[in-house]
């Protein structure tokens, strides 16, 4: 059975997934939080989870790479500097990080990227997420995931086309551009919606996410599929075949 090592293990998503590992038929090699000792973890384990907060990933990346075990990272808010130490990590051992591990999301973002493909951009392109009043980041990491992939279907980047969040005169809507705004309130769990907008008609494509537990679920199946892979960064669209 594979051993899966938690990060972050006394929140949300921490207690969602120890729960879903059993049903996965993997085994829990342990959790660290605020306490316990993350080295002893990554040496236990066969491949960790990390969904602990933005400051810890350097540390724990470091430990993963001293222990040449694989780690997924669901933690989101993540700098240029950590996406760098992501990818230095990713010559040494397997990393999948993404900004959602939820298996629909993962498809969302393929239907969106293709989407954009193929429509030009006389479509306007808005994306619309909305959270719990405790989420600590915005844009979501699905979100900025999402933007990444109708960006990708044009052939760029979204630092080349991103707005946040208007207000004000803003002015006309620039041609291209990708929009983003964020909601937050009660108990969201997590909804996103893709607007594809054009003259006379619009396509809309969304995830609304019910339950905690499809994270959980996927995920686990991200970190059972990463366990024994040579060293790269992957992606959830990897783990689906996409």
């Amino acid at each position: 059975m594979t051993a899966i090592g938690i990060y972050g293990s006394g929140g949300r998503m921490g207690r969602a997934i120890a729960a879903q590992i059993e049903a996965e038929g993997a085994r829990l090699a342990g959790g660290v939080d605020t306490d316990g000792d993350p080295a002893a973890l990554a040496r236990s384990a066969d491949v960790l989870v990390d969904f602990s907060a933005p400051g810890a990933l350097e540390h724990h990346l470091a430990i993963a790479r001293a222990a040449r075990t694989p780690i997924v990272i669901g933690t989101t808010g993540l700098s240029q500097a950590q996406h760098a130490a992501i990818d230095a990590a990713a010559a040494e051992i397997a990393v999948l990080q993404t900004g959602n591990t939820s298996l629909g999301v993962t498809l969302l973002a393929q239907l969106v990227r293709e989407a954009a493909a193929r429509l030009g951009t006389d479509w306007d392109i808005e994306i619309v997420e909305s959270h719990h009043r405790h989420k600590v980041d915005a844009p979501s990491g699905t979100a900025i995931l999402l933007g990444e992939a109708a960006a990708a279907g044009r052939g760029t980047t979204l630092s080349e086309l991103r707005v946040d969040g208007r207000a004000g005169l803003t002015g006309a809507r620039t041609e291209g551009t990708i929009g983003m705004a964020s909601l937050r309130g009660g108990s969201i769990v997590g909804d996103h919606h893709v607007v594809f907008a054009s003259e006379g008609e619009r396509i809309e494509l969304s995830h609304l996410a019910q339950d905690r537990g499809i994270f959980a679920r996927g995920a686990v199946r991200a970190a059972l599929w990463l366990a024994g892979r040579p060293a790269g960064r992957y992606r959830m669209g990897d783990v689906l075949g996409l």
